[in-house]
């Protein structure tokens, strides 16, 4: 049967991934919904709407009636309490919308916070590792639980199937996206070649030796394309990511290598990029004007908060497979090529220099 995906968050990294995948594979037709369109991949329809808006997402998806909807998408809010209201409520109005034709499988992008806590709270229990779903829920307010629970009270109404997917650190194509490490690490690098300064790694001793893995976005792709397709999958939550583990000083000069920079020594402490990188817009302008790159503010192309939350963390984090393993997902992505291919996309589109 053909296949309508709804992707809402399609101008994200996982967004934009499985609209590339999804759009390449026969018998599925594509449309993403973002608050504001995007240059998006070829064969891709688009309908622009605020989720946060329930009459408007009632409006703009009346009639659309996908099959498949993969939820993708999170805005960031001053408090977890605020998370909950607008994130929950994004799900909430997301099915509501759809409820006269209800899909046959909707899929939602969490990640580990589930496990470690949310921004408030993170990581004051200390969880064990490697995570496995089975793992209850901590005992913290957590938006990701609510977008759960929306999903799945909306799927016992409307009788959908359903998945949860929770990646780690997100590793791929976007501009503008508040998670983008690769494009966060290889502007950073710029600036350090600009300036002169050193390419240090920026993040907590811990981090720094501990055992952590991230998700590309073409391998998260291929997990929600599976689990849409898997009867096995139906109604499960899993974790993915990669398939290897490493640690942060092996990985940190094989990075710096690729950018052209010098992989600095680790002064032993953290330096958070916020910090480092205050004041440094006319530097990127300037790097900007130098390299004919995209006139694309630096707040846009990096996001150092977020990279400071990954890398700043005081406790091991990584990830178990087995689940997904057991029911047939085996694929599996070279994480220095993650990086490595993201940096090269990002300067192919002259973002980066």
């Amino acid at each position: 049967m053909a296949r309508h995906a709804l992707i809402a968050g399609v101008s994200g990294i996982i967004g934009r991934h499985l609209a590339e995948l999804l759009a390449a594979t026969p018998g599925w037709r594509v449309t993403g919904i973002s608050r504001h369109k995007h240059d998006l991949p070829a064969g891709v329809s688009h309908i622009a709407v605020d989720l946060t808006d329930e009459a408007a997402a009632r409006q703009a998806l009346a009639g659309v009636a996908p099959s498949d909807i993969f939820i993708t998408t999170w805005l960031r809010q001053p408090t977890e309490a605020e998370n909950c209201r607008v994130n929950a409520g994004m799900v909430r109005n997301l099915l509501a919308a759809v409820e006269a034709e209800p899909p046959r499988h909707v899929a939602l992008v969490t990640g580990l916070k589930h496990y470690m806590g949310p921004f408030e709270a993170y990581a004051k229990a200390k969880p064990v590792t490697p995570f496995r779903e089975e793992q209850p829920r901590l005992a913290y307010q957590n938006f990701y639980y609510d977008q759960e629970d929306e999903l799945f009270a909306a799927a016992k109404r409307q009788g959908f199937g359903w998945s949860v997917h929770r990646p780690h650190t997100l590793i791929g194509y976007a501009v503008g996206n508040q998670m983008n490490m690769a494009a966060t690490l290889g502007a950073y690098a710029a600036i350090c070649k600009e300036t002169g300064r050193p390419f240090v790694f920026p993040g907590s001793p811990e981090q720094y030796q501990a055992v952590v893995d991230v998700t590309d976005g073409r391998i998260i792709a291929k997990h929600l394309l599976w689990a849409a397709t898997e009867p096995g999958a139906r109604d499960n939550a899993f974790n993915i990511v990669n398939g290897e583990v490493f640690r942060w000083n092996w990985l940190w000069p094989k990075l710096a290598a690729h950018l052209g920079v010098a992989a600095a020594d680790y002064p032993g402490h953290a330096q958070p990029l916020e910090g480092q990188m205050a004041g440094m817009e006319p530097v990127w302008d300037r790097i900007v004007a130098k390299h004919g790159l995209q006139d694309n503010a630096l707040n846009t192309v990096a996001s150092w908060w977020h990279s400071d939350a990954d890398l700043g963390r005081v406790i091991e984090n990584f990830t178990d497979m087995t689940k997904s393993r057991d029911l047939g997902f085996t694929d599996y992505q070279n994480t220095v090529r993650s990086f490595t291919d993201a940096f090269d996309k990002l300067r192919a589109a002259r973002v980066l220099p």
